[in-house]
């Protein structure tokens, strides 16, 4: 792992780190220099990363930073084949490849300096979110987990998606999928389709009201707004499951009660399984992110879940 120069936020050095043989660019925040979450000079680090599409300068900043803040070490990467980490094809989705630069990504965070390695908080929002709760699973070193408006399901987000997409768009978006997935096999240039769009747009992958607005707003320098088609052959059997009992750390799962792009029964009933704290906020899938109205609470509910779980408390005397 190298740092490596480039513009990155307050109080943080950018780094690359290798995910099986891919070469994945993070910002890596030491944190306050008072902690209250230290035990013996160490801290946990949040290891952090986007959902559908995204890159870690696309609204994660502002969540970093106040983690920071509050005396945790911060972790947030790009996936293969977004922002600034290496990798092709560009813009493509893998689940099992996004899973994998997950747990790489906690393996180069457990080695930073002043971090604890045993104590591993993952931090992931939308697609992101649901990422988070399967790489968690079965794993010792993982301290908390929280999932910020996750998808869970691919099934219930393409049922999800029926009530503002038309059967023709979906019908579209299907041989779209079919058509770059075998393109790739055969070595052709993949198709490509917008990641979000206005409604209506059958050639974005969102669509729903407001969420072209609302993701332009948080998009950072390295964002595109395209993404290879072949996720509509992959986001199907994408399911978080009931691995998620397997979990032993704290979870926090925060539902967007009026969400247009993760259904949010399908996250409450994965929070069930894994015996999550669950917080519901009367909005829709963007508005967490800075600058918006629940922004606030968000963050504060997950700094004093993260202070309940992870500060050592005092031993009675």
């Amino acid at each position: 792992m190298s740092a490596v120069q480039g513009a990155v936020p307050r109080g943080a050095v950018r780094l690359r780190f290798d995910s099986a043989g891919t070469d994945c660019d993070a910002w890596f925040f030491e944190g306050s220099k008072s902690s209250p979450f230290e035990i013996g000079g160490r801290r946990p680090v949040v290891v952090m990363a986007h959902g559908f599409a995204g890159t870690k300068d696309s609204g994660l900043a502002p969540f970093a930073q106040r983690f920071a803040d509050a005396g945790l070490a911060v972790f947030a990467f790009d996936y293969r084949g977004f922002g600034h980490s290496d990798g092709v094809p560009r813009q493509r989705v893998s689940m099992a490849g996004q899973a994998r630069d997950y747990a790489s990504a906690i393996e180069a965070a457990a080695t930073l300096p002043g971090v604890d390695p045993g104590r591993i908080i993952i931090w992931g929002v939308s697609l992101g979110g649901g990422l988070a709760l399967k790489v968690a699973q079965g794993r010792a070193d993982i301290a908390a987990v929280v999932a910020v408006v996750p998808l869970v399901s691919g099934i219930a987000a393409g049922k999800h998606a029926r009530t503002h997409v038309s059967g023709a768009g979906m019908a579209r978006s299907t041989v779209a999928a079919i058509g770059s997935t075998v393109a790739t096999k055969v070595g052709r240039t993949p198709t490509m389709m917008r990641v979000v769009g206005y409604p209506g747009d059958t050639g974005a992958a969102l669509s729903a009201p407001g969420f072209f607005e609302s993701y332009r707003a948080i998009a950072g320098p390295s964002w595109r707004n395209e993404i290879d088609a072949a996720i509509g052959m992959e986001i199907g059997s994408f399911r978080v499951g009931r691995g998620v009992g397997d979990i032993g750390a704290p979870v926090l799962v925060q539902i967007a009660d009026f969400d247009s792009g993760a259904p949010p029964e399908a996250a409450a009933k994965v929070a069930f399984l894994a015996r999550a704290e669950v917080r519901h906020y009367p909005c829709d899938h963007f508005d967490v992110f800075a600058g918006n109205d629940w922004y606030e609470a968000t963050v504060r509910h997950e700094i004093d879940f993260l202070t309940r779980h992870l500060v050592p408390q005092p031993v009675a005397g």
